[in-house]
């Protein structure tokens, strides 16, 4: 089925693709949100058709995520015995859900319609302030366009992103739990500031907010950044939440390793890029 950007996005709210005072306004609001809160939620960004369109497509390939059951660090790296027992790339936990990845969505689908929108990387990256010369789509083709679908138990883990910039659509929630809990720019380019990872991966950190998104909800944030997690789920419903995500160079991929524990496989692309990265961080 043929979709049209108009019948997914209310375009009424949140008019993407028309410059003008209206689209400044949001705009505004959103650079407010990311600067004192480290995060922004634009409600009801799809409408009832959309998340409607979006769940159909999700539930369609639901049977092609890759399901991993795992025990995982914050940084998707092995153990190190060389490492202090209380470094935080030394604290494990259980990862129980799954990613739907991005070459199993059609481009004339919900999903891609969506990101395909005009104006919506421009309106993303206005939101971030980012310059044109180092805001990009990331352009793992495994990995630009997903869901993270996740079923009654651990949820996903604490963690960072590999992409500097993700945008999250909540499509379908849990029936119990699943809230979206993070802890804001805890780490920067230069340096991994441990202790204070440490300190939200032991539960005494006071840098954690936790977030209860809805469908339709589209959420912007700096994941390569905050440390974040999706707390644990009940119910037989499944969480569904679909992910865009943009990079500061252009050609940026995910790592052999991760995209091997991430999706299941890899492609040529991974392996002929790796360690080509734009900063020393350990993912």
């Amino acid at each position: 089925m043929t979709h049209k950007a108009e019948d997914l996005i209310d375009l009424g709210l949140y008019p993407i693709s028309s410059a003008g005072p209206a689209l400044d306004a949001v705009i505004a609001g959103v650079r407010g949100a990311l600067r004192t809160q480290g995060c922004a939620v634009l409600k009801g960004f799809l409408t009832q058709t959309g998340i409607a369109a979006a769940v159909a497509e999700a539930d369609g390939v639901a049977d092609r995520a890759h399901r991993n059951y795992s025990r995982t660090n914050a940084y998707f790296t092995a153990d190190d015995p060389g490492l202090p027992e209380t470094d935080p790339r030394r604290k494990f936990f259980d990862r129980s859900n799954a990613f739907i990845p991005a070459d199993n969505f059609r481009h004339d689908g919900a999903l891609r319609t969506v990101f395909d929108c005009p104006g919506f990387d421009a309106f993303i990256r206005e939101c971030l302030q980012q310059p044109a010369d180092r805001f990009f789509r990331y352009a793992d083709p495994l990995a630009d366009v997903i869901v993270n679908t996740a079923d009654e138990g651990n949820g996903f883990p604490w963690h960072f992103d590999t992409n500097n910039f993700t945008v999250t659509l909540a499509l379908q929630n849990a029936d119990r739990g699943g809230a979206f809990q993070y802890a804001p720019m805890i780490r920067d380019s230069a340096n991994e500031h441990f202790e204070e990872v440490s300190k939200v991966l032991d539960g005494t950190s006071d840098k954690v907010v936790s977030l209860n998104l809805e469908p339709g909800d589209l959420q912007i944030f700096k994941g390569r950044y905050s440390l974040h997690r999706v707390a644990p789920l009940d119910g037989p419903t499944p969480r569904h939440v679909a992910i865009f995500s943009y990079v500061d160079s252009p050609g940026m991929v995910g790592s052999v390793e991760r995209t091997r524990q991430l999706y299941g496989r890899t492609l040529p692309v991974h392996h002929e890029r790796e360690k080509q990265r734009s900063d020393a961080l350990i993912d």
